[in-house]
């Protein structure tokens, strides 16, 4: 186990110095022939450990100038591996109220995400049955769970601890946008494999119909729906590193 994890830092250290690639992300080569196929060079849990591992290092964070606002939206989504989603409560004794909860969520290889971000639901959830009678929905991102933040001294509700809201509704993919959707999650998820099956996952996506961010001090900014998608995060950028 020390010599694959070590193996696996190297690498990882390699790749870091890339600031386009993230921790979280460097299974991803590694990913079909780990966990796939019936075969295992390293189980699920080790593969999950020294994930865990190689991110505890930490590598800096260069972020996206607070000028480029729909960037720094694709940016955030992309970096984070979690968000808290808002429902409308179908349950008594807070139903008709807003609730929120935490998912995983992945919009696909750091460096090459699609912004749209993923999530692997349940029906047994609380918050997926909110959706099932209203799948308005909003998520909410924060920088506040990777180190840059930490590292700036940035309190996570302070404007300079970019964070993000999407709003539109969450809907069911099948076919191969479920195939992209397992690939995204997995590879930086990796426990998710492993999860009940008679649970009945399926993947979602959240629908984005407004994108509001809070980045900067001045107030929060909206980006639509075609900016962000048009934004590209990890564009070269020269004084604005970290």
């Amino acid at each position: 186990m020390n010599h694959l994890c070590s193996v696996f830092t190297q690498r990882s250290a390699t790749l870091c110095s890339n600031d386009s690639v993230s921790v979280e992300n460097l299974i991803g080569g590694w990913f079909d022939s780990v966990v796939s196929g019936g075969r295992s060079v390293m189980s699920r849990a080790l593969l999950a450990v020294c994930v865990a591992l190689v991110a505890a290092v930490g590598e800096p964070l260069s972020v996206p100038p607070h000028e480029e606002v729909a960037r720094m939206a694709r940016f955030v989504v992309s970096k984070c591996d979690w968000a808290s989603m808002a429902t409308i409560s179908t349950h008594d004794p807070v139903k008709g109220q807003p609730f929120s909860n935490a998912f995983s969520i992945s919009d696909g290889p750091v460096g090459n995400g699609t912004g749209t971000p993923y999530m692997y639901l349940t029906h047994m959830e609380i918050s997926v049955q909110d959706l099932q009678v209203n799948p308005q929905a909003s998520l909410s991102v924060s920088l506040a769970q990777t180190s840059y933040c930490r590292n700036h001294g940035f309190d996570p509700q302070s404007p300079l601890c970019a964070h993000i809201i999407l709003s539109g509704s969450v809907m069911e993919v099948n076919g191969s946008e479920a195939s992209l959707a397992k690939a995204a999650l997995f590879s930086r998820h990796p426990e998710m494999i492993d999860w009940p099956t008679d649970h009945n996952w399926f993947f979602a996506k959240m629908n984005i119909t407004q994108v509001w961010v809070l980045d900067y001090f001045g107030g929060v900014k909206t980006v639509t729906p075609e900016d962000y998608y048009r934004a590209t995060p990890y564009r070269k950028h020269g004084s604005d590193s970290q």
